[in-house]
Parts: structure tokens; C-alpha cells; sequence
């Protein structure tokens, strides 16, 4: 195919136009009509660059929270949805991001999905997520997931709101068409059946018990508790010089193979140091970001968005990127890189030559 081809389409004439009716009759259609669209030199989405303001979105999930019940709603969400594919219930092409609330009191039912989750908490005094038997209590920072088809539900006994934001491969799921899902039973959650910390315990210290045989792709520890990565960040950015584009960047690990902890979804945590000027990049795997701590901007594409703690942004597919720190701060980030990885489709560029 040469780079015109790619380019443009071919000349309209009135036979062709005959020949294309008579062949759409037959539920087909001529490639060079669409070659340009479908085979395109450089990623083209529909998505775009978008920030949701925390201080925002917050009074509107609290006002939720007294319009339906947990258990009416099954989850209490607010689904972010990105201002290029409204109406899609996605923040990226792949990836459904969404607000869920827990208030006091409240058990979000036991059920299980095709789609594999995660929960980055942002606030919580006491919740907790089950998954498979084993509670964790949720504490602000911290990454918890949830395995593909794995029973898990959600409880606040706490005084305050939980929240947390979500993100699922729900769009990917629906593309191959495999979602299933279903309630655990009439009991509205699960049994407990493990001690809280069991899989951190058993996975989380660079063991594993001597006959572990991985059941799934996903990581075997459901939580990974923000104070423990915290103190990563802090020691390692003492150790040497940061990125130029990303600071002190890590990436969350299923222990058992090194891989991501769910399989579609990679996480990764980032420190900014104050005065921090990183330059631009970009990845194929459009990303959702989360502030954890800290302020600064990023400039995405030819916008720039100005955040801060519990603010929630996206960088589409093959858009420039940049961070800036105004203090010390900390990103927490999540894309679909382990499948363009496992296709070989990923590519980044790093740092975007000037």
C-alpha cells in the first residue's frame, strides 16, 4: 500500500456509485472507500483530553447518595465518561472509569463479572471490599482489585462516606463479547472465610508458599496498601536522579509472575518532586489519571489542566503529555498496556524529540 492509498480515497464516479448500491444489497462494501479511515498513518481517537474536579464531582455523589440506595442501585456510580464518546460509559476506548459511594451503614451485594476491576480509594474510615472470601479495609491511597469473575461486594461500618474511583476493562469485555455476571445467592454478601491480610501475608513479602499453583492471570494479593508504596517512592527518590519525563515512576507487580496484577489493566504509581518539570512523551495506551497528593498541571495535547488531590484526568491514545509539580506530588495512573503489550502493539515515545 503506498502512503496516498493510506491517505485519501479515490475518485467518486457515477459507475462506481451503481456498483456500490448493487453490492451494498449484498451486505458488502468497497475497502478503498474506508482503506483511509480504518489504516490510519498514527492513532486516531474519538476520545479527548479531559480533567473531572474532585471538589466538583464530590457534592454530586453525596447528593446521590440520597437519591438511591446501594443495594437499589447494586453500585453506586457516577460513571466519568469522556467528553469525545458520550453516551459510550467509557473514559477510554478500553477502559470504564466511574465515582462509586458507600455510605454508613451500607453493603454494596455480593456478585461477580466477566470484567476485572480496580479500586483506587479516596476516601474511607473503615470500608472494605470482599473478594473471594477475604474482607480488606480500605484506606485513602490504596489500589484494590478485584479478579475477573471473582465474587466480591463492598461494605462501609465506618461513620463517614466511602469513595473510591473504579476503573474495569468493561469496553474491551464487550468488544470480544464475553460478559457474564451474576449474583452470589439471595444473601446480600458473601461469607468470610479468610483472615484479613491472608494474601498480603502469603504473597506480599517476595514469597510464595512452596506449593502456590497461580488459578488466573491476576495478581493473588487484593490490596496494595498505599503506605507501603508511599515509602517506596520516598526512599527512591533519595537514591538518584528522576525521569525526565516521569519522576520516580513504578509499576504495581502481581508477585506470583512479575506481570500486571489484573491482565488487562496495568497500574502504576508516580512521585513528582517539587519544581518538577518533566518533559513531553506518549504511549499508545491512553491512561486515567488519579492525584494522590500534591498539585500541578499537566499538558495534555494543546490543553493544559491544573490539579490537585483526589482530581481525576485522561490522556487519550498518542497524545503528548507533560507533568509539572508545584509541591511534592504523587500520581496514581491506569491503562490497558498489558494487551497492546501481549499483541505487540504497544509503542511509546520518550521524551518526544523537540
Amino acid at each position: 500500500m503506498s502512503t496516498s492509498a493510506l491517505d485519501s480515497k479515490p475518485q467518486v464516479t457515477a459507475q462506481r456509485q451503481e456498483f456500490y448500491k448493487r453490492i451494498d444489497k449484498k451486505s458488502a462494501t468497497p475497502l478503498w472507500e474506508y482503506l483511509a479511515d480504518l489504516v490510519t498513518p498514527e492513532p486516531r481517537t474519538p476520545c479527548v483530553p479531559a480533567m473531572w474536579d474532585y471538589d466538583e464531582m464530590r457534592p454530586l455523589l453525596m447528593e446521590s447518595g440520597g437519591l438511591i440506595t446501594a443495594r437499589e442501585a447494586e453500585r453506586r456510580v457516577l460513571i466519568l465518561e469522556n467528553p469525545g464518546v458520550r453516551g459510550a460509559s467509557r473514559i477510554t476506548q478500553t477502559l470504564y472509569a466511574g465515582l462509586q459511594l458507600v455510605m454508613p451503614g451500607e453493603t454494596a451485594p455480593t456478585h461477580r463479572h466477566t470484567a476485572s476491576a480496580l479500586r483506587f480509594v479516596l476516601e474511607s474510615s473503615g470500608g472494605y471490599t470482599a473478594v473471594d472470601g477475604e474482607r480488606t479495609t480500605m484506606h485513602a491511597g490504596d489500589f484494590v482489585v478485584t479478579p475477573s469473575w471473582t465474587y466480591h461486594d463492598h461494605g462501609n461500618p465506618g461513620k463517614g462516606p466511602v469513595i473510591w474511583m473504579d476503573v474495569l476493562d468493561i469496553p474491551l469485555v464487550n468488544t470480544f463479547d464475553t460478559s457474564f455476571a451474576e449474583h452470589y445467592s439471595q444473601d446480600e454478601t458473601q461469607p468470610v472465610t479468610k483472615q484479613e491480610g491472608d494474601s498480603l501475608a502469603r504473597f506480599g513479602a517476595n514469597l510464595l508458599p512452596v506449593n502456590f499453583t497461580p488459578e488466573r492471570k491476576s495478581s493473588p494479593i487484593f490490596s496494595y496498601p498505599y503506605s507501603r508504596t508511599r515509602e517506596t517512592l520516598h526512599e527512591l527518590s533519595k537514591n538518584g536522579p528522576a525521569d525526565s519525563c516521569h519522576g520516580v515512576k513504578m509499576r504495581f507487580v502481581n508477585p506470583a509472575t512479575g506481570g500486571p496484577p489484573l491482565p488487562t489493566i496495568a497500574t502504576f504509581i508516580q512521585l513528582l518532586p517539587a519544581g518538577f518539570r518533566g518533559k513531553a512523551y506518549r504511549s499508545t495506551d491512553a491512561t486515567v489519571y488519579c492525584a494522590v497528593e500534591g498539585t500541578g498541571r499537566s499538558h495534555i495535547g494543546e490543553q493544559t489542566f491544573n490539579w490537585k488531590k483526589h482530581d481525576i484526568f485522561v490522556v487519550p491514545s498518542w497524545c503528548p503529555v507533560s507533568h509539572e509539580a508545584n509541591q511534592e506530588a504523587v500520581l496514581f495512573s491506569a491503562s490497558d498496556r498489558p494487551v497492546q503489550s501481549m499483541l505487540g502493539l504497544w509503542r511509546e515515545q520518550a521524551p518526544i524529540a523537540s
